[in-house]
C-alpha cells in the first residue's frame, strides 16, 4: 500500500465525514430525524519483514444514532399527551357551558322558584302569574339549548373521530409501505437510516392519534390497537373506520377491518386523540347529557302533578304546564333498535313510571332465549353494570322489577307503532334503552292561559256564621292525589270531588268528654264511605284534633273508590257548629298548591330510590352535575400539564442521544476539514517523494 493510497483513504473518510455532517445540520428541524455519523476502521496491515505497517482506513458504516428505548418512552408519552389534550379540549367547553351563568340551569331554575314565590304572594295578579308562564318558558327552553349543545358536541366528536380515522388509515398504509422498503433495502446489505427514521416518525405520530404497540418481527414494524388487534402486518395494513354504532347510531364507533372480518374495537382503543374522545364520550359527555334529561324529567313530572292537583284561577281543575314526560314522541326516543334486529320486528317504547327511581344508566333489552331468527316470547333487561333482570314474557311490558326498581316500564309496537303480538319480535333483537337522554329535548311548556296555573288548593273550608267562637279548624286537605297519568281515574275523581261538595262538618254534643260530629252534603243527608257508612267520628274538646274524611264514590268502571279529606279541629266547638267543605272558587286567594310547588325546589325528588332521604332535590343534582363535570376538566387540566411535562422530558432524552447539536456538528466539521487537509498533505508529500526519485534519474 503506497502513500498515496492512505492518504486517499484519508480524503474519503474526511469527505463522508463532513458530508453526513453536513446532513445532519441540514436536517437539524425534521421531524423523527435521528443523528448520523460515519464509522471508519483501520484497513489491513502489511507485514514489511521488522513489523506491520498500517495501509489507512476503510469506511465501515453510516451510523444511526438511535436508542429504542428512548423511542418507545417518547411514543407512549405522546399517546398519553394527545389523549389528555383531546379530553381537555372537549371537557372544558362543557364546564363552561354547564357553569356559566348564563347558558347552564342554575340562573333560570332559580328565576323559575322565584316567579313561583312571587305568584305564591300574590295569586290573583295577572302579572304574576304571566311572569311565572315566561320563566317555565325560559326554564325549558334553557334545557332544550343545552341538550342541543351537546348534541353538537357529540356530533362533533364523531366528525373528529372520522377524520382521525382517516390519518390512522394513512399513517399505518405509509409504516407498511416503509416495512416494505426497509426490508428490501437491508437485504442489500446496511441501514437504510432515512427511511428506519421515517418509519419511527410515522409511528410517533400515529402515537398521537390512537395508542399502538409496536412489536418488530424481522425487520418489520407490526403495529397493534387496543387489546391486540392489528392494525399493521409486515407490508400490510388494515382500516380503522368511524361508523354509527350497532346499538347508538348517534355515537360513531371504531371498527377495524381485518381477515375478512369487522370488529369494533370502541371499547378498548385507549391512547392518543381517539383514546381521549372516547374516554370523555363515556366519562363525561353521557352521563352528563342523561343527568341533565333526568333533571328536565324529573322537572316535568313533579310541577305537572302538583299542578294537576290544584284549582286554577277559573275554579277548574289545574292542567299541566309542560308537555306529558309520556306523550308518544318521547316515548319513542328512549330506545334504539340495534341496526342487526330482524327487519320485520318491531319498535319499542319506554314509559317512565317513576321519577324517583330514575338512573342515568343505559339498559339493553334483549329478546329471548330461543333459536336466532324465530318469534320470541321473552325478553331481559340488563343495565350497564350487567345486572340482568328478566326473562319476563313480552305479554308483561311491565313488571315490578321494572316500574318499582327502574322507574319505566315498555311498550311493543310494529313498525306503525301499533300495538303487536308477542311474535313481532325475533330471538336475538335487541334495543338500547336510554330513560333519560332525551329528557332534556323533549321538555316544552304546553300552558298558555296564566288563569290556569292552578295555585290554590282544590278545597276550601268555612266556618257556619251561626258557629260559636270557641272552636277552630285548619283548612281541608285533600289527600288522594290525582294520577295525571291515569286519564280516566283523574276524571273520575274529579268528577267525584265536584259531586259531593259542598259538604258540612256538623259538630254533636259532648258525651263522656267526646265530642261527635257527621260529614252531611247540601241537603243535610248523610255522606257516606264507599262501603256505604255514613261518615262520622269523634274529637276531644280544648284540644286539637287531626281527623280524616273517607268519602266513597263509584268510578266510571262502576267500581267502588274513595277520596280522603284530612283537617284539624281545635277549641271546643258548640254542638250544631258547621264547618262547610267546597271547591275552591274562581279568583281565590288560596296559594296552598303554589306553596307545594315551591316546596318541590329543596324536596328530594331525584334518585330517591330507597326513600330514606339520599336522594336529591333539582336544584341539587344540578349542583352535582356542575360539580361532577367541573372537578373532571379540573383533573383534565392536571392530567394534560403532567403530560405535556412527561413528553417534553421523553423528547429532551431522546433528542440528547439522536437529535442534532449545532454547535457539536461545527465543532466536528472543523475537525474534519483539519483531517482532509491533512489527508491532502500525506497526498502531496507522496507526490514529492516521487518527483525527487524521478528526478535523481
Amino acid at each position: 500500500m503506497s502513500l498515496i493510497s492512505i492518504g486517499l483513504s484519508g480524503l474519503n473518510a474526511s469527505s463522508a465525514a463532513m458530508t453526513t455532517i453536513g446532513n445532519n445540520t441540514a436536517n437539524v428541524d425534521t421531524l423523527g430525524y435521528s443523528r448520523q455519523q460515519v464509522m471508519t476502521t483501520s484497513s489491513a496491515q502489511q507485514n514489511i519483514g521488522v513489523g506491520f505497517i498500517g495501509t489507512g482506513t476503510t469506511l465501515s458504516d453510516v451510523r444511526r444514532i438511535y436508542n429504542s428505548y428512548l423511542d418507545t418512552q417518547l411514543q407512549s408519552s405522546t399517546s398519553l399527551d394527545s389523549d389528555a389534550q383531546a379530553y381537555l379540549g372537549q371537557a372544558s367547553k362543557l364546564d363552561s357551558l354547564l357553569s356559566n351563568s348564563s347558558t347552564g340551569i342554575s340562573t333560570v331554575l332559580s328565576n323559575f322558584f322565584d316567579k313561583m314565590t312571587a305568584l305564591s304572594a300574590k295569586p290573583t295578579d295577572s302579572a304574576a302569574r304571566t311572569n311565572f308562564l315566561t320563566s317555565a318558558s325560559a326554564l325549558a327552553a334553557q334545557f332544550n339549548s343545552i341538550s342541543s349543545q351537546m348534541k353538537e358536541q357529540n356530533a362533533t366528536i364523531n366528525t373528529q373521530m372520522t377524520a382521525v380515522a382517516g390519518q390512522v388509515n394513512s399513517l399505518a398504509s405509509s409504516i407498511a409501505d416503509l416495512n416494505k422498503q426497509i426490508t428490501q433495502a437491508q437485504a442489500l446489505g446496511g441501514q437504510p437510516n432515512s427511511l428506519l427514521d421515517a418509519r419511527n416518525e410515522a409511528v410517533r405520530q400515529l402515537n398521537g392519534l390512537v395508542g399502538a404497540k409496536v412489536v418488530e418481527t424481522n425487520g418489520n414494524y407490526d403495529i397493534y390497537i387496543g387489546t391486540g388487534q392489528p392494525l399493521v402486518t409486515g407490508s400490510q395494513s388494515n382500516a380503522l373506520s368511524a361508523v354509527p354504532s350497532d346499538s347508538d347510531p348517534t355515537a360513531y364507533a371504531l371498527k377495524l377491518s381485518y381477515q375478512g372480518s369487522v370488529v369494533d374495537v370502541s371499547g378498548v382503543v385507549t391512547g392518543g386523540t381517539l383514546g381521549g374522545l372516547l374516554r370523555y364520550r363515556n366519562d363525561v359527555l353521557q352521563p352528563a347529557a342523561s343527568e341533565l334529561g333526568r333533571m328536565a324529567v324529573v322537572v316535568t313530572d313533579q310541577v305537572n302533578q302538583q299542578l294537576n292537583q290544584g284549582v286554577d284561577a277559573n275554579g277548574q281543575f289545574g292542567a299541566s304546564l309542560f308537555k306529558d314526560i309520556n306523550d308518544p314522541s318521547l316515548t319513542s326516543q328512549r330506545a334504539l333498535g340495534n341496526k342487526n334486529n330482524d327487519p320485520t320486528s318491531g319498535t319499542l317504547g319506554v314509559n317512565i313510571t317513576n321519577t324517583g327511581v330514575l338512573s342515568t344508566r343505559d339498559y339493553s333489552v334483549t329478546f329471548g332465549p330461543g333459536a336466532a331468527g324465530t318469534a320470541a316470547t321473552q325478553y331481559t333487561v340488563k343495565a350497564a353494570d350487567g345486572t340482568s333482570l328478566g326473562p319476563y314474557n313480552i305479554a308483561d311490558p311491565a313488571p315490578s322489577a321494572l316500574t318499582d326498581k327502574l322507574g319505566f316500564s315498555l311498550s311493543f309496537n310494529n313498525a306503525n307503532n301499533g300495538t303487536t303480538p308477542a311474535g313481532t319480535f325475533k330471538v336475538g333483537d335487541s334495543f338500547k334503552v336510554s330513560p333519560t337522554k332525551t329528557g332534556a329535548d323533549g321538555i316544552k311548556t304546553v300552558l298558555t292561559d296564566p288563569k290556569a296555573i292552578a295555585a290554590a288548593a282544590p278545597l276550601t273550608g268555612t266556618a257556619g256564621a251561626s258557629n260559636s267562637s270557641s272552636g277552630s279548624f285548619t283548612q281541608p286537605t285533600l289527600t288522594n292525589h290525582a294520577d295525571i297519568y291515569n286519564p280516566t281515574a283523574t276524571a273520575d275523581l274529579r268528577k267525584a270531588i265536584t259531586g259531593a261538595t259542598p259538604m258540612r262538618l256538623l259538630m254533636g254534643a259532648v258525651t263522656n268528654g267526646a265530642q261527635s260530629y257527621s260529614l252531611v252534603d247540601a241537603n243535610g243527608a248523610a255522606v257516606k264511605d264507599k262501603n256505604g257508612v255514613a261518615v262520622t267520628g269523634s274529637i276531644v274538646p280544648g284540644a286539637k284534633n287531626d281527623i280524616t274524611l273517607e268519602v266513597g264514590y263509584t268510578d266510571s268502571a262502576s267500581t267502588a273508590q274513595s277520596f280522603t279529606i284530612g283537617m284539624s279541629i281545635s277549641g271546643t266547638p258548640t254542638a250544631g257548629d258547621t264547618y262547610s267543605i267546597g271547591l275552591t272558587g274562581a279568583g281565590s286567594s288560596d296559594n296552598r298548591n303554589a306553596e307545594s310547588v315551591l316546596g318541590l325546589q329543596t324536596k328530594q325528588t331525584i334518585g330517591n330510590a330507597a326513600n330514606n332521604g339520599t336522594g336529591s332535590s333539582i336544584a341539587g343534582a344540578n349542583s352535582n352535575m356542575i360539580t361532577t363535570v367541573g372537578s373532571k376538566a379540573s383533573q383534565a387540566k392536571d392530567d394534560a400539564t403532567a403530560t405535556t411535562a412527561v413528553l417534553g422530558q421523553a423528547k429532551t432524552a431522546r433528542d440528547s442521544v439522536s437529535g442534532v447539536s449545532l454547535d457539536e456538528e461545527a465543532a466536528n466539521l472543523v475537525k474534519y476539514q483539519q483531517y482532509y487537509t491533512a489527508s491532502s498533505q500525506i497526498i502531496k508529500a507522496a507526490q514529492a517523494i516521487f518527483s525527487t526519485l524521478i528526478n535523481s534519474l
